[in-house]
């Protein structure tokens, strides 16, 4: 045979292989990298030491951190250290900065990173032989295609990453190489990189680690390396790119405010002084040109004293008080008083004033003239309307006390840039004046609009206390019935109906007012149906889960096996008792198992096909697909009449028997949860690692039909049980 052509059938032997392996490993994805090291090469007996961790997280993904409820949804990054006579943990592991956002789906906030993340460990060295070893489990999540994975892997820690001298550590040691505690601290919780340790400094040595690939992540133990040859440098904290998200979630919170502050306005407070401020800028200037000069610095005063607010509440509270705040009982019931006060005020009880020595004070310096003047007119401006405007500006800055350090910020930008824009404009062209409304009665329904509001909005915080700590007060149709009664009430008031002892006599019902009160008794119709069970999911992020709802009709006419769409006793006959059904429920009153193995006897013993939904507690996406997909009759009715369904939770940590627990063939490792049998299952077997992910198979494990993943189109998922069904009976017979 030619020599060339037999080179040439080795080539494409060669690539042949290369693209089989490639594509056998497509699926799997790894797409956070995880090193170690050390934040300083040597240490004595009885020093502290700090381990830190490095993950790389791959583009549009994000990694959960370990600082939030882990009973809020999402699986926390968790670590476990064994023990061992050379070291003892001082303190608990934290996370470096991570990023902050409030999830509308879990109605919580949880904290997460992206690009990069660093998690930090101080232990005391006991004795010269250091042996850290430990376990750590996380998940990563992309909105691009909504999958999530659960990883779970082993890190050691020996005298190679670590030189540890026998003597004892001194207190106190002259011309020590070891930073002072509060400098250590800077350098901890510093965001530039080259003040981090593992970017080296004078006194502190770079730490080599792995150069992992993929591939061999997400089955080999990581450990740290001294080799030269093979290290890379990782930062401690890389310059993170702000997702589009959170850009579009701060301006969308910017928008909400400018509509607060615009609102803010038409009330008694403040409209009134529109006309009479401007026309003492026009009047007290030498010429048109200082006028509109002064009503600009006027304009910008109020938006710098607003800011200043916000920056002040930022300061105050920061990232670390934003977790308090979004799940503590006692943030959550202050702000429901708080909210509760400020309805009062506006329906008229009585009203939120500063001193009036403080405001006599603050308005003689505005009498100074000058630019210092105008200031201090801002000033006097900003504090007499306070008892309108106080409980806006406090709504908006209890909305952001909870989410990122910049919200008070672009939320009293966005509300002071409202407020100030009608003084500066009608300075500039005080001819518009004529075309403001005469101030009225009107000004107060405003205030009462408001109140309505705000009494509407402070259930919230009172629900989210009685979800975390599970008091039952709020369940979810006393907190709709408070709605509906609150919006009722606000449409009456709109109509005329009723009367606050401020209000004037309404002698005729204007076009907006009717507008907004069909518009507000629109909102109670749509609210009713949600009193036996609708979802609306409009309000899915507002309302308490619906399992904490008593009366739901659907539920009841699944128990007793009517229906429209089912046929009472075809809807999931269960063969026997589901396994581990004391704790695992499927949704919409579905039946169904969660252990394999019966699922395939029942799929046999009935002659049906089998629906896998593989899953996880922390997967945001899956529960978005069972709420917006899973829902709907049609898929309902395909699930109930057609498939054995078995919803495998590959993050659930409850311990298999030991006759179950079995060692992987895929990477060797022991798999003791049922959370591990089952996300190596899907991985072995599909070639996929990935939630949520929804196989249809016969009791034999032969697939039907091409497994989906996340889809909220419904007619796609319609398709995809259709086919099952359809290549089952072909296969039968």
């Amino acid at each position: 045979m030619n020599k060339k052509i037999v080179v040439k059938q080795l080539i494409a032997t060669w690539l042949f292989l290369l693209l089989a392996v490639s594509f056998a490993q497509a699926q799997v994805l790894k797409p956070a990298t995880w090193s170690y090291d050390v934040f300083k090469k040597q240490a004595a007996v009885g020093e502290e030491v700090e381990l830190i961790f490095n993950v790389r997280i791959d583009k549009d993904w994000y990694l959960y951190s370990s600082d939030f409820d882990p009973d809020l949804g999402p699986m926390v990054t968790e670590f476990k250290f064994q023990k061992h006579p050379s070291y003892e943990l001082v303190g608990k592991i934290k996370p470096v900065n991570p990023k902050k956002k409030y999830d509308d789906l879990w109605e919580g906030e949880y904290t997460y990173f992206v690009g990069t993340a660093q998690f930090r460990q101080k232990i005391r060295v006991l004795k010269p032989d250091l042996l850290v070893k430990g376990t750590y489990e996380y998940q990563v999540c992309t909105d691009v295609d909504g999958r999530c994975i659960p990883f779970d892997d082993d890190f050691t820690f020996t005298n190679k990453q670590l030189n540890i001298r026998g003597e004892v550590a001194p207190a106190t040691k002259a011309g020590t190489t070891e930073q002072a505690p509060e400098k250590q601290e800077a350098l901890n919780n510093t965001q530039q990189p080259a003040a981090s340790p593992v970017f080296g400094t004078d006194e502190v040595t770079t730490a080599p680690t792995d150069n992992i690939t993929a591939e061999e992540a997400i089955t080999d133990t990581v450990a740290a390396t001294t080799s030269d040859e093979t290290s890379e440098k990782v930062p401690a904290i890389l310059a993170e790119p702000v997702q589009e998200e959170e850009a579009e979630g701060l301006w969308s919170f910017m928008l909400i405010a400018f509509v607060f502050g615009l609102g803010a306005l038409l009330t008694p407070c403040v409209f009134p002084m529109i006309p009479m401020t401007v026309s003492f800028f026009t009047s007290n200037s030498q010429n048109r040109g200082e006028g509109i000069f002064k009503a600009l610095v006027y304009g910008v005063s109020i938006i710098a004293i607003y800011t200043l607010v916000g920056t002040i509440v930022a300061k105050l509270f920061g990232a670390d008080g934003a977790n308090f705040i979004s799940t503590h009982w006692f943030p959550n019931l202050l702000f429901f008083a708080v909210f509760i006060i400020f309805a009062m005020s506006f329906f008229g009880l009585f009203e939120i004033t500063l001193p009036s020595s403080f405001l006599t004070k603050v308005d003689a310096q505005a009498d100074r003239g000058g630019l210092l003047g105008v200031f201090f007119m801002s000033l006097t401006l900003v504090l007499v309307s306070f008892s309108c405007t106080g409980p806006i500006v406090g709504s908006i800055l209890v909305a952001s006390a909870g989410g990122e350090t910049l919200r008070p910020v672009v939320g009293m930008l966005g509300f002071s840039l409202a407020f100030a824009l009608p003084f500066t404009l009608f300075a500039v062209f005080p001819s518009w004046l004529s075309s403001l409304p005469k101030s009225g009665g009107w000004l107060n329904s405003v205030k009462v609009v408001l109140g309505f509001i705000e009494l509407a909005l402070a259930l919230k915080f009172l629900s989210v206390a009685d979800q975390v700590y599970h008091w039952g007060i709020l369940d979810r149709e006393v907190y709709l019935a408070l709605w509906i009664v609150i919006f009722t009430l606000m449409g009456f008031y709109l109509l005329g109906k009723l009367k606050f002892s401020h209000d004037s006599d309404l002698k005729h019902l204007t076009v907006p007012r009717l507008f907004l009160a069909l518009a507000t008794f629109a909102f109670v119709v749509y609210l009713i149906p949600g009193m036996f069970g609708a979802p609306l999911k409009a309000l899915s992020g507002y309302l308490p889960p619906q399992t904490t709802q008593d009366f739901d009709i659907n539920k009841i006419i699944r128990q007793n096996g009517g229906g429209t769409t089912v046929a009472a006793g075809t809807a999931n006959q269960l063969c026997e008792p589901p396994k581990y059904g004391d704790f695992l429920h499927l949704p919409h009153g579905l039946q169904g198992y969660f252990d394999l193995e019966q699922a395939k006897k029942c799929a046999k013993a009935q002659g049906k096909p089998i629906f896998i939904d593989f899953t996880g507690h922390g997967c945001v996406n899956c529960r978005e697909m069972e709420a917006n997909v899973w829902s709907d009759p049609a898929v309902l009715k395909r699930l109930r009449e057609d498939y054995i369904i078995v919803a495998l939770y590959v993050d659930d940590k409850t311990e298999l028997a030991e006759s179950e627990k079995y060692i992987s063939e895929y990477d060797g490792k022991e798999k003791a949860t049922i959370g591990k049998k089952y996300s190596d299952y899907q991985i072995t077997k599909f070639n996929v690692n990935a939630q949520p992910y929804y196989v249809l198979m016969d009791a034999q494990e032969n697939v039907l039909v091409k497994p989906i993943a996340y889809d909220l189109n419904v007619n796609n998922f319609v398709k995809f049980l259709d086919a099952g069904v359809a290549a089952y009976k072909a296969n039968q017979n």
